[in-house]
């Protein structure tokens, strides 16, 4: 059997090198047809090399231009913008795009991936709180597979794909908590963001980083796990387990539950992803059984955690509101990282821009795509009445 040619947007990120470490442990079922970045092109020359890739793309034209004229790419085809992106999705070779760009950027070549019947792994949850909608009928349309990477929705993928829908009662997501799951409430408007990047358990982007420590990654996978699951997210629940092994639940309608544990390494999920249906060896550690082990759950603190209800609520609203949210957290966390906002602001940033805005179902992609500008425009004209 060939192997299976995958294509990776956000290639430079660690879902993407990860990612290249699973084809790595396996190069008798993967290969690599393509690899995108933003503008990292010095960190595409070594896996080009590694994985013989022959087209690459880069989403900044400045970038491209760099990459083309420094001679590291002899043979490569080097694309640019969001039109390359998308073609590195569409080659006719790729049988799975890995979308791990982060924000909305991935959305456009992620649904052209899903039109020509290829199927995804999911990284970048923005877009499906962005358009989940159109992601998921598109995937439905062409008979793609619609793959979750994050590690909590593909637990619940491995855990309810061969269960009837009517056997699921509910949905439990775990949450690290993040980095100040344990500080007073009144210090937190005065963390810094490289305290936020202190994650305890898992290395990841810095935007999801504080993300984690906020909770509005919790809040925007209520809303993924809504899409991809088809479930009311009323019926998605958050629980905080420290200690990232137990990476979801599910409770069944007898009342039982179920849960899938493994250390906290990406190397699984994005395994499941790319060999799915298969079962192999990860190249990641596995639980040591003769080692003790804690396995800790409390719920989440309201006051410590208010990205987690304003997504909840903007869920149950559904329409535009969760795009809303996401563009307001974005906006907020850009802010925060530049030193620019407190860190408790970053809620409050996002329940003024919630407020000032009307929620509305989307008639098209088009219109999704208007909130979401329009949710960045007010949020950043309201920024500074909460800035330092």
């Amino acid at each position: 059997m060939d192997p299976r040619p995958i294509a990776i947007l956000g290639a430079t990120g660690s879902i993407g090198t990860t990612t290249l470490s699973v084809v790595r442990a396996h190069p008798t079922l993967l290969s690599v047809a393509g690899l995108a970045a933003h503008h990292r092109w010095r960190e595409l020359i070594a896996p080009v090399r590694e994985f013989k890739v022959k087209t690459i793309a880069l989403a900044d034209p400045k970038a491209a231009a760099e990459a083309r004229a420094s001679g590291e790419f002899p043979g490569v085809k080097i694309l640019e913008g969001t039109a390359g992106l998308t073609e590195i999705a569409c080659l006719p070779e790729v049988h799975t795009v890995v979308s791990a760009v982060v924000g909305t950027a991935g959305l456009k070549p992620t649904l052209a991936a899903l039109t020509a019947k290829k199927d995804v792994a999911l990284a970048s949850k923005e877009l499906l709180v962005l358009a989940g909608k159109f992601v998921t009928a598109t995937a439905a349309q062409s008979g793609a597979k619609l793959l979750p990477i994050d590690s909590e929705h593909n637990a619940i993928h491995q855990l309810v794909r061969d269960k009837n829908k009517s056997e699921i009662a509910r949905l439990i997501l775990t949450a690290s908590g993040g980095a100040f799951r344990e500080t007073p409430l009144a210090q937190l408007s005065n963390v810094t963001p490289q305290q936020a990047l202190q994650h305890p358990n898992w290395n990841m982007g810095p935007k999801v980083t504080v993300d984690s420590a906020t909770m509005a990654n919790k809040g925007l996978e209520i809303i993924e796990a809504h899409w991809l699951f088809n479930i009311p997210a009323e019926r998605v629940d958050v629980v905080i387990h420290p200690q990232s092994i137990i990476h979801s639940l599910v409770t069944l309608t007898d009342g039982s539950m179920q849960a899938l544990l493994s250390p906290p390494s990406m190397a699984f999920p994005i395994q499941d992803c790319l060999l799915f249906p298969r079962r192999l060896p990860c190249p990641a550690p596995s639980l040591n059984l003769q080692e003790a082990i804690a396995l800790n759950m409390l719920p989440p603190d309201p006051l410590r955690y208010p990205c987690l209800g304003l997504a909840r609520a903007a869920a149950t609203k559904g329409g535009i509101a969760p795009a809303i949210f996401n563009a307001s957290n974005e906006v907020a966390v850009e802010s925060f990282m530049r030193g620019q906002l407190r860190f408790t602001a970053i809620a409050e940033l996002i329940e003024r821009t919630l407020a000032t805005m009307t929620s509305r179902e989307p008639s098209s992609l088009d219109d999704v795509l208007e909130a979401d500008a329009e949710a960045r425009r007010i949020s950043s004209d309201l920024l500074p009445s909460f800035t330092r």
